[in-house]
């Protein structure tokens, strides 16, 4: 994609590799930069700092925590915990079905739809932010509670809401759908080893074992992104999207004198002019110690978010075996490239599709064997094999055996376009009633089946029950439905079946045919049908092998 003229939006724009990869995609001359960022300060500093790069482009700003809602997203995170009424809410933004709502008041969906980005390149460490709410601990305190009869809901909240993967999911559910409905062209992640590139042996973690738990955590959730990832390039409508993956120690910023900055505040200068007893030093009424009214300043080189070094851990982190260094403009540059389209070879998700085994020849040819044996066996038995509610979802069992019900009423798709839905579903149950062979396998396989009149025949295990009375959202999800209304739903879909066939009818023999399209003479085949549903109804196409 070319960057001119193009509206750019960086989220994590105020962070080190966020700022070089906005300073270099300002040489492209985009008609718009919007950096987006946790913090309204940082942000703001990070915008001052591309005025003298930004030519054309007009450079906007917005603040707050892209996970969130937005009405929390401003929020520091220990408020909305504190709140019960907010915990809440969050809570059921999380675990929740998405629903509409959920999706339109996210703070990434809103900001999507008010600036319109051709380009997202996503700089934030979403691994760590998801990991480092430390489950570990909360786990312990929870049990803590468990075992003195102290547990309320907020506490159990509050343990949720450092459970990882499930931000992870929802987060990807909302980026996916805010970037299709976005019409994003090109979605970049910057995404993370979290360990520096090094192995299960990295020395570099915050306790005694070696790699931490919370640091694996944050490697698995990085490859957890990745996947998900990889499965949103194989969805039709999304962006293309590229995640590179620096494995290294990415810096710096900046080297200078100055205050020591840790967590967003000067460190204080202690002191502790005579030495203490060990075994009362830490004692909860030692003392012996003062804050000598100072701040610590020293020569430091600021690494961003992993914030100031002092040369020596600069040397030790960035030493050749261990961690070693990659650039933020180099990452930036690797950015460029792909959305420019010159693969650059660090693109994970074009590895993970060059490495992962597909559909095969082979695989295809034998299906056809194995269909046919089936189909013979079928024949020596005397028996019909539709479905048996193992693949799911039940959704599919309920298109397979309503399609097979039609097959037994209607010879071609064309009689089936042709019924009157009234009718169809009066056979259709008939059917069902005289045919206790039929009744029974659909039954059996905990499909229940709704006649007209609201009736329903049901066998002991139901897969899809009803939820609080409301069988209709049932139905619709696992039912076999023979009232006249899902009747004339397959009267439609039969006519556009038939639609379709003429459009195509060119007389097209080449190897751009449609093998999938289903003529008006086709007989009925449920298979065909439920996977004609899934592919022009529910989107659900494959488009990568």
């Amino acid at each position: 994609m070319d960057l001119s003229g193009r509206r750019v939006m960086v989220l994590g724009g105020s962070g080190l590799v966020g700022r070089a990869v906005a300073r270099r995609i300002l040489d492209f001359g985009p008609s718009q930069m919007v950096l987006v960022a946790l913090r309204e300060k940082e942000v703001a500093e990070a915008a001052r700092e591309l005025e003298e790069k930004k030519g054309k482009a007009g450079i906007h700003t917005a603040w707050g925590d892209v996970f969130l809602p937005a009405d929390l997203a401003q929020l520091e995170r220990s408020r909305i915990l504190a709140d019960p009424a907010l915990r809440s809410r969050l809570v059921e933004d999380i675990f929740g079905e998405l629903s509409e709502a959920i999706l339109e008041r996210s703070q990434f969906f809103q900001l999507l739809m008010r600036f319109r980005p051709d380009i997202v390149i996503d700089c934030i460490n979403t691994a760590t932010a998801f990991a480092y709410q430390n489950v570990y601990a909360s786990a312990f305190e929870l049990l803590e509670d468990a075992a003195a009869e102290r547990i309320d809901r907020g506490k159990v909240e509050r343990h949720l809401l450092t459970l990882p993967v499930p931000q992870l999911i929802r987060h990807l559910q909302i980026a996916a759908e805010s970037l299709i409905r976005a019409r994003v062209g090109v979605y970049v992640k910057i995404g993370t080893s979290g360990t520096g590139g090094m192995g299960l042996n990295i020395p570099y973690t915050h306790s005694e074992e070696r790699p931490s738990r919370m640091l694996l955590t944050k490697s698995a959730l990085a490859g957890a992104h990745s996947l998900l990832l990889f499965l949103l390039a194989r969805t039709p409508g999304a962006p293309a999207t590229i995640e590179i993956k620096p494995t290294a120690t990415i810096g710096w910023r900046s080297i200078r004198y100055g205050p020591i900055v840790k967590g967003g505040r000067p460190l204080r200068r202690w002191d502790c002019p005579s030495p203490q007893p060990v075994d009362r030093a830490f004692a909860s009424e030692a003392s012996g110690w003062r804050d000598t009214g100072a701040i610590l300043e020293s020569v430091y080189i600021d690494m961003g978010e992993n914030g100031a070094f002092g040369r020596e851990e600069f040397e030790t982190a960035t030493s050749l075996g261990s961690m070693e260094l990659i650039t933020p403009e180099e990452i930036a540059d690797l950015v460029v490239m792909e959305i420019e389209g010159r693969p650059t070879g660090r693109d994970i998700v074009a590895a993970l599709d060059g490495a992962s085994a597909g559909p095969t020849y082979r695989g295809g040819i034998l299906r056809s064997v194995a269909i046919e044996e089936l189909r013979r066996l079928e024949r020596e038995c005397n028996v019909r094999s539709v479905g048996f509610e193992m693949l799911g979802p039940p959704r599919l069992t309920k298109h397979l055996y309503e399609a097979h019900i039609w097959s037994l009423l209607c010879a071609t798709v064309r009689n089936l376009a042709e019924s009157e839905a009234s009718d169809l579903a009066r056979r259709a149950s008939q059917l069902v009633a005289e045919d206790a062979t039929l009744r029974s396998t659909i039954l059996s396989v905990g499909l229940p089946i709704l006649v007209p009149g609201d009736m329903v025949y049901r066998g002991e295990n139901v897969v899809v029950p009803p939820e609080r009375g409301d069988f209709e959202k049932a139905a619709f999800r696992g039912w076999v439905d023979l009232r006249e209304r899902n009747a004339a739903d397959w009267i439609a879909r039969a006519k556009r079946m038939c639609e379709q066939s003429r459009a195509s009818a060119t007389g097209e023999s080449g190897s751009g045919i449609d093998l999938n399209l289903i003529g008006p003479d086709d007989p009925i085949s449920p298979s065909r049908m439920a996977a004609w549903i899934f592919r022009f109804e529910d989107g659900g196409q494959r488009i990568k092998r």
